[in-house]
């Protein structure tokens, strides 16, 4: 081992251990990582830079600005519409539900096909008297399913179609994958549908009642006329107090204002209904000169069973009017308010909402609501007027669990599904490159309007963009330096022993576990440089290889970590860490039973 192959090992090492401890973020790792291999001297600063024009980041933006088109022009809302309909049997509802996660997600992103479905699953779950995690953890899994059906499913198959370009010439065809990723639908839908959910654990999920954290007392408080808060508008408050609290509603007379702005003003005689805890109610109080009027433990569950309502229903009934509503919504893995606080994001002012509660899994939060950072997978209760929250759930990157009344404008189906399905048409003849022909519909949609400009940006995932342009500079020094050829090697010296078929399964499962540690993206670009040496050691075709690497890194289903679609479920289906391996360790082997024999079959040695 060489001294550069000794120090691309260790940035690798330290890069994947950092990942799986979530010590940063993703992408921020990555970069340090990219860093790391120029000051090192491995790469120069031209390569490491140059994974960012690579054509499969530029795809996958674009595949994110079509995906969020698809979306607007409410496609995906018309068809959850018959669900109620398919009646009470749990194997016809699962095979349903899943069924149409797997179409979404082979032509939109995952993340987005899956966020559709979870306000319908829940829903059939309460209506049906079953726990949510019995529809939650398939519908997840699915959407891995489907991102195998087609190029642009998911960002592992766009990487392995680049590499194979690179060494051959010319990357796989939009379809390419399709005998392989619809057989692993069906298989997979199937298996789950008739006897996997019965692997699952029967949780409540995270939106049972009196799941969610929040201030200990929600309190009455009367502003008399010697108040220092009389006159004053909320955003002003800070200059008075330094308790953390929100103002969830002012009841002025017969008037009601519930969500109340940062420029309202407070009158003396108004009464405030104030969500805060013990001490800072007190320093509250202490600071303003107000009164108390009525002070009740929202936490405190009676139990006579004519008693007052506990916490959730106690709240909804305390706050609700004709013009505000409160809604629950999960923080994505790439919402900007993920490690941030409702504080930091000013909500109340900034977007118009109040952050009354949050919920995560296996945690009793002991720090205030406005102060907690917050996590992939935590579920919020938002407060606002109805047009400013559901804009501000949308702009805060989080996915409501409510179902929304979608106006749907035959002008913008039409249009948008012709342009998508004009690229799908360009591409799959080889009129248009992929990254060329998804590039142009991102453009028409938002020529078309059907994406407005100011969405563009903000529809874009960032984060695995900047992921995958900073691993893509790993996989050149491994290359460079001959890193991988060197774990080639040691992986041919078992040729002696095993054919080929073998070696493919091995980094199969390799791939398949990495991605079940790390974000799959960073594993695939690692595993398949690695496939590629394995393959030319071989003298046999990359094809398999590579495939076989792509259904890898898309099979992530033994952690709640592995997945995007695996964390967006987590708090929602009230699951622990070692429920997802249940199904998980099954599935994978079913599927690399399957993949494997069709690879061989469709991409001979």
């Amino acid at each position: 081992m060489t001294l550069d192959q000794a120090l691309v090992y260790a940035v690798i090492a330290i890069t994947l251990v950092m990942l799986a401890f979530e010590v940063w973020r993703y992408d921020l790792v990555a970069l340090v990582g990219m860093l790391l291999l120029v000051v090192a001297g491995t790469v120069s600063v031209e390569e490491a830079l140059a994974g960012f024009g690579h054509p499969a980041v530029v795809t996958i933006a674009a595949v994110l600005i079509v995906s969020r088109g698809l979306q607007n022009t409410g496609v995906a809302d018309l068809v959850t519409r018959p669900i109620s309909r398919v009646g009470d049997r749990l194997f016809l509802q699962l095979a349903v539900l899943c069924g149409l996660v797997v179409i979404g997600s082979a032509f939109m992103n995952n993340i987005a096909a899956l966020a559709v479905f979870i306000p319908v699953a829940v829903r059939l779950a309460r209506k049906s008297d079953r726990p949510p995690s019995l529809y939650l953890l398939p519908m997840a899994f699915s959407s891995h399913f489907g991102g195998l059906i087609t190029l642009i499913g998911t960002p592992p198959n766009l990487i392995v179609s680049t590499m194979r370009g690179e060494q051959v010439g010319e990357g796989f065809g939009m379809f390419a994958f399709a005998p392989v990723g619809l057989a692993i639908s069906v298989v997979g839908v199937a298996f789950i549908a008739l006897a996997g959910w019965r692997l699952i654990p029967r949780r409540e999920g995270g939106k049972a009642q009196n799941s969610f954290t929040m201030a200990d007392y929600l309190t009455e408080i009367q502003v008399v006329r010697e108040s220092k808060l009389a006159g004053r508008r909320l955003l002003d408050l800070r200059s008075v107090t330094d308790a953390e609290l929100w103002i969830v509603a002012i009841l002025r007379g017969d008037e009601r204002i519930s969500s109340p702005a940062g420029s309202d003003r407070i009158r003396a005689g108004d009464t405030l209904l104030v969500r805060a805890d013990t001490e800072d109610l007190r320093q509250f109080v202490r600071d303003t000169n107000v009164e108390l009027r009525e002070s009740k433990p929202l936490d405190e569950e009676a139990e006579e069973p004519d008693a007052e309502p506990g916490l959730w229903e106690e709240l909804k009934r305390r706050l609700r009017t004709e013009d505000v509503e409160t809604v629950e919504a999960v923080v994505s893995p790439d919402s900007i308010m993920v490690r941030r606080t409702a504080r930091n994001l000013d909500l109340r002012a900034r977007y118009g909402v109040n952050l009354l509660a949050i919920s995560r899994a296996n945690e009793n939060l002991r720090t205030p609501v406005g102060t907690t950072p917050l996590k992939p997978g935590d579920v919020l209760l938002l407060q606002g007027r109805p047009r400013r929250l559901w804009d501000a759930i949308e702009r805060l990157g989080c996915l409501p669990l409510a179902e929304r009344e979608v106006g749907l404008e035959p002008r913008n189906i039409v249009l948008g599904m012709g342009i998508f399905l004009a690229a799908l048409l360009t591409a799959s003849l080889n009129v248009l490159s992929v990254p060329v022909a998804m590039t142009a519909a991102a453009a028409a949609m938002v020529i078309a309007r059907i994406v407005p400009v100011r969405e563009v940006y903000r529809h874009i995932q960032w984060p695995i963009i900047v992921l995958l342009g900073a691993m893509l500079s790993m996989g050149v020094a491994m290359e460079q330096t001959g890193s991988d050829q060197l774990i080639a090697d040691q992986i041919l010296r078992l040729a002696e022993y095993a054919p080929p078929a073998v070696l493919l399964v091995l980094i199969m499962l390799a791939t398949m576990l990495l991605s079940d540690i790390v974000n799959n993206t960073a594993a695939v670009v690692l595993m398949a440089s690695i496939g590629i040496s394995v393959a030319e050691g071989l003298g046999v075709s990359m094809d398999p290889f590579l495939v076989g690497v792509a259904v890898g890194g898309a099979c992530a289903f033994l952690t709640p970590i592995g997945h995007e679609s695996n964390v967006l479920v987590f708090e929602v289906g009230g699951f622990e860490f070692t429920d997802y391996w249940r199904l998980g360790l099954p599935l994978e082997l079913l599927i690399t039973a399957v993949t494997v024999p069709l690879l061989l079959a469709i991409w001979p040695l």
